[in-house]
């Protein structure tokens, strides 16, 4: 994905057609939200008018400014800053509106509340333009995960409350919610080892987005058919990209995997330099035991 705006400033749109022409499959400032609304309209027309998409970080971000976590009893109990998903419902509504007026194909990064479920299901009728997505911690984590002040579930958008997630895992399994996402984000020891307030947002995500997806296939709210497409299929369709499907002259990019092997999780294992992950020690049951990229074996289990 290229910028969307010159310098994730979101002053001034960048030069989309040159960006595609560039290799861009998308466009966007990634954890910034584009606060003028001038700005948005513009770059939305110009990628209509080149198909591209565009895809957004939606909370306003002085609403959110200077908030720890989710806004709300539990917050107050810790004595941290609440970051209200207002602020996600806010910039979800404008930015689906510019949408529906430009035609533009827009993509909601992370939605994370059942307000913001809401204006996608209005918004989304009769606007094939308009997808959503999630991440894998908002779907299977809550507020109360934060327990005694654990930073490495200190996320952005933060954990909601537990309806708000119920809300989220119906919607994936009724198909509102297009994409779910790792929202891999990788933190140094030293940004996380921190006073809650004072730590870095973020979490790993990648090495256990589909164990922690499977259980909710497990738990019967999302059928394992839904969970796949929406992490491959959907998104591969999405950027116009050629996988995400098994089929004869499609890449061979892709992974077998036991759904039922039970195992628990040890970060110290994890592939990834940063092990800032919130399932650490945490029991999963579905691991992958062989990955395939461009038909050569890169991983296997054991």
């Amino acid at each position: 994905m290229a910028a969307l705006t010159k310098g994730l400033e979101g002053r001034e749109m960048t030069e989309v057609g040159l960006l595609l022409d560039a290799g861009a499959v998308a466009f966007t400032d990634g954890p910034r939200s584009v606060a003028n609304a001038r700005v948005l309209r513009r770059a939305m027309t110009y990628a209509r008018d080149s198909g591209a998409l565009i895809c957004c970080h939606v909370e306003d971000p002085d609403l959110a400014s200077g908030g720890a976590m989710n806004e709300g009893e539990y917050a107050s109990r810790l004595g941290l800053p609440g970051r209200p998903s207002t602020a996600e419902t806010l910039m979800l509504e404008r930015d689906v509106r510019l949408a529906r007026l430009t035609g533009a194909r827009y993509h909601a990064n992370v939605v994370t509340c059942s307000e913001s479920l809401e204006v996608l299901a209005r918004a989304k009728k009769g606007a094939p333009n308009i997808t959503c997505g999630t991440s894998i911690a908002h779907l299977t984590l809550n507020e109360n995960d934060v327990g005694e002040y654990r930073t490495f579930f200190k996320l952005a958008p933060p954990l909601r409350h537990e309806d708000d997630r119920i809300a989220l895992v119906q919607a994936l399994a009724d198909g509102l919610i297009d994409v779910v996402c790792s929202a891999h984000d990788p933190q140094d020891v030293e940004t996380k080892r921190r006073p809650f307030a004072e730590a870095e947002d973020g979490a790993i995500g990648l090495e256990t987005m589909l164990a922690a997806g499977l259980r909710l296939v497990h738990s019967g709210d999302v059928p394992l058919h839904r969970l796949l497409a929406a992490m491959s299929t959907k998104p591969a369709e999405l950027l116009g990209l050629p996988g995400g499907a098994l089929k004869v002259g499609a890449p061979a990019d892709l992974i077998v995997f036991d759904p039922d092997a039970p195992w628990v999780l040890d970060a110290t294992k994890l592939r990834s330099k940063s092990k800032n992950t919130p399932f650490d020690q945490a029991r999963f049951q579905g691991r992958v035991l062989r990955t395939v990229v461009a038909g050569r074996t890169v991983y296997a289990y054991g």
